[in-house]
C-alpha cells in the first residue's frame, strides 16, 4: 500500500471537520492483508477523535471528510443521508462525448464478485448528472455529480453510455498509452512503454455542505501529480480540443 504523511494532505479545517485530499492507492479504513497505512490508522495518530464521514475507492483520490467530534459526525450522516452533500467528480473517459446534463439514472447492485451491475430487478436507485469539461482527440475530461452514493457508480455509469474511464479495465476502460496518438512516437528498445496512468482516472475534486452552524462549507482537493500530467500530455500530443 502507497505511504503518506497525513498532515500533508490536509486541504481544509475547522472546529467541527478536517478534510484531506486523499492519494490514489490508499484505502480509508482498514486493509485485512498487507503494510496497514490505511486513512483511518494515519488520521487516528493525528488525533484520536477523527471519523471518517464518507469513504472513497482505494484507487479514487480527492476530497475526503472527516469529523472531530460526535455531533459533527452526526450532522454530516445526516446530510450525506438526506443528499443534503454535493460531491464533484472529475473524470477522463475513453472517446469524445459532449454532453450537458446528462442525466445517468440506471439501478445499481452489488455482485458477488464485489463489482457492481446494473440491475432493475435488484438494483437501488443510482443517478449521477454529467457534463462536458474538455474534449481531446481521443478522451473527455468530465465532470460528474453523483446524487446517490453506490458503489463504482461513476465508474459503470459511464461504462454504460460508451464512456469507461480511462485506465479502468474492470468496467470496459483501456490503458492509455502515449503511442497511440502522439505522432513519431519512438519507445526506448530496452523499456515496454508505461501508460500515461496507471489507475483509473477519476478525482473527487470537491464536497459542499453545510456546517453544523448552516455556514456552507466547500472543500477543493486540487489534482495529484498523476492525473494533472495525464491531462497535461493530452492538452500537448492529443488536440482537437474544445471547453465547454
Amino acid at each position: 500500500m502507497r505511504r503518506f504523511i497525513f498532515k500533508d494532505q490536509i486541504v481544509f479545517e475547522n472546529d467541527n471537520y478536517l478534510a484531506i485530499s486523499k492519494p490514489a492507492g490508499v484505502s480509508s479504513l482498514h486493509e485485512r492483508i498487507g503494510l496497514a497505512n490505511s486513512v483511518i490508522e494515519q488520521a487516528k495518530r493525528h488525533d484520536e477523535n477523527l471519523q471518517l464521514c464518507h469513504r472513497l475507492d482505494k484507487e479514487t483520490s480527492g476530497v475526503l471528510l472527516l469529523s472531530k467530534h460526535a455531533k459533527a459526525y452526526s450532522h454530516a450522516a445526516v446530510a450525506f443521508e438526506k443528499r443534503r452533500v454535493t460531491k464533484v467528480y472529475h473524470a477522463l473517459s475513453d472517446g469524445v462525448h459532449s454532453v450537458a446534463d446528462l442525466e445517468i439514472n440506471l439501478p445499481l447492485t452489488t455482485t458477488r464478485s464485489g463489482r457492481s451491475a446494473i440491475s432493475k430487478l435488484k438494483g437501488k436507485p443510482s443517478k449521477t448528472i454529467v457534463n462536458s469539461i474538455e474534449n481531446f482527440g481521443h478522451f473527455t475530461l468530465l465532470e460528474c455529480k453523483p446524487e446517490s452514493g453506490r458503489q463504482h457508480q461513476i465508474r459503470i455509469h459511464l461504462a454504460s453510455q460508451n464512456a469507461p474511464i480511462a485506465a479502468d479495465e474492470i468496467y470496459g476502460g483501456k490503458m492509455p498509452y502515449l503511442s497511440r496518438f502522439k505522432r513519431g512516437f519512438t519507445p526506448n528498445k530496452n523499456d515496454e512503454e508505461k501508460p500515461m496512468i496507471v489507475r483509473f482516472a477519476l478525482h473527487a475534486y470537491s464536497l459542499e455542505l453545510e456546517d453544523i452552524d448552516r455556514t456552507p462549507m466547500k472543500i477543493i482537493a486540487d489534482y495529484p501529480k498523476d492525473f494533472a500530467v495525464f491531462i497535461k500530455l493530452l492538452r500537448k500530443y492529443d488536440k482537437a480540443s474544445s471547453t465547454f
